[in-house]
């Protein structure tokens, strides 16, 4: 096995491990590590939208952000560059996680909850691969979202520079945030210990560039496994990991923090995946690539945001199946509002990859040069 390949594989265990430990210190069940979830959180906790059981600062996306920052400086490679597209990834951002939280997790949460033996992950994971088959359908016609350009270190250190304010303002002033009393929000492990984690797995994630996207891309163009076993890493041991706690449960219904509406699991995957390969790369890796000082990546989350303070004041995002009063299963899924908003993230992306083709690109310069 090549160094380098061996450095992913390394890189999915010690992630599993990380988000083992992290729900077993109390993050939410199968939700040692998400994105998306955490990123939802975050704006909650900063007024960004106002329901009230997903609101938190949590330290696992900071310490992602700064450990990539460190591990990036350390080795010389903290190049700060922007300009590719930044409006149209900042759109797509958006649009993604509103998919995600159609869903209810992003990818790296996908494998985690597939770990932890909940069914509909293996819905969502189908439906990923069909966004990423589509995604690559284009990519193997030109698109682009264009080159990005060296820019100033300040442009590059926004994301860094955000995580360290974010961190120390919630240290020092803590009275200015919301906080969950109750659901998700208010299920979280001891803070300092999940940053110090987080910074070794953002170490880690940008040493071997992990992300799941990618992975798949790789295996669909290039025949390659590289990228893909750190996945399969994170899922052998989130596997191994839950049946020693007796925490591995099969099945499709009451899944923790999870609905088994089939269709709108899968297609908010597909949304995910779609607009995971235009931007180049999942919500892990956009996190990594931001830290490690790109500023189109740094937009891209900050469209995330965007999705998902979008998602919750507007009722757009999934509701965990539940029980009534009489202990009868109601499956939970999303909203109507939730369901157009996912059909307009489609059109969106058919139009964002159609425009970004080759011959749309060269129209688009003539009308400007003739202008």
């Amino acid at each position: 096995m090549k160094k380098v390949s061996l450095l992913v594989v390394i890189s999915g265990v010690v992630v599993g491990l990380a988000a083992l430990a992290l729900t077993f210190m109390g993050n939410p069940a199968n939700m040692g590590f998400c994105i998306a979830c955490f990123l939802r959180d975050i704006t909650g906790s900063v007024g960004m939208h106002a329901a009230a059981k997903v609101q938190y600062v949590r330290p696992e996306i900071i310490g992602l952000v700064l450990g990539a920052c460190i591990a990036a400086i350390a080795s010389g490679e903290f190049k700060a560059k922007s300009g590719s597209s930044p409006a149209t990834r900042l759109v797509l951002g958006a649009f993604v996680m509103i998919g995600a939280l159609t869903f209810l997790g992003c990818p790296l949460r996908m494998v985690l909850r597939l770990g932890g033996g909940d069914a509909n992950a293996l819905v969502g994971l189908i439906g990923f691969v069909i966004g990423v088959v589509i995604g690559v359908f284009f990519l193997k016609r030109g698109f682009s979202l264009k080159r990005a350009h060296a820019a100033s270190v300040q442009e590059g250190s926004v994301m860094p520079l955000v995580s360290v304010g974010l961190l120390l303002l919630f240290i020092l002033v803590p009275t200015l945030f919301k906080l969950s009393e109750e659901g998700p929000g208010s299920m979280h492990a001891p803070f300092f210990i999940a940053l110090l984690i987080a910074l070794v797995v953002g170490f880690l994630a940008q040493k071997s560039r992990l992300c799941m996207v990618g992975g798949i891309r790789d295996l669909i163009l290039f025949k390659s496994f590289h990228l893909l076993v750190g996945f399969i890493a994170i899922l052998v041991t989130v596997v191994i990991g839950n049946l020693i706690l007796q925490k591995f449960s099969w099945g499709f219904a009451m899944q923790p923090i999870a609905h088994s509406n089939h269709l709108w699991n899968l297609l908010g995957m597909v949304l995910v995946g779609w607009g995971s390969v235009l931007l180049g790369g999942c919500p892990l890796r956009q996190l990594i690539l931001a830290g490690e000082g790109n500023g189109d990546s740094a937009v891209t989350v900050f469209g995330m945001i965007i999705g998902a303070a979008f998602s919750h004041n507007f009722g757009l995002a999934g509701n965990p199946d539940s029980l009534n009063d009489a202990k009868e299963l109601v499956v939970g899924g999303i909203s109507t509002a939730g369901k157009v908003a996912v059909l307009i993230g489609f059109v969106v992306f058919v139009v964002i990859s159609l425009l970004n083709l080759p011959k749309q690109q060269a129209a688009a310069e003539t009308e400007k040069e003739a202008a």
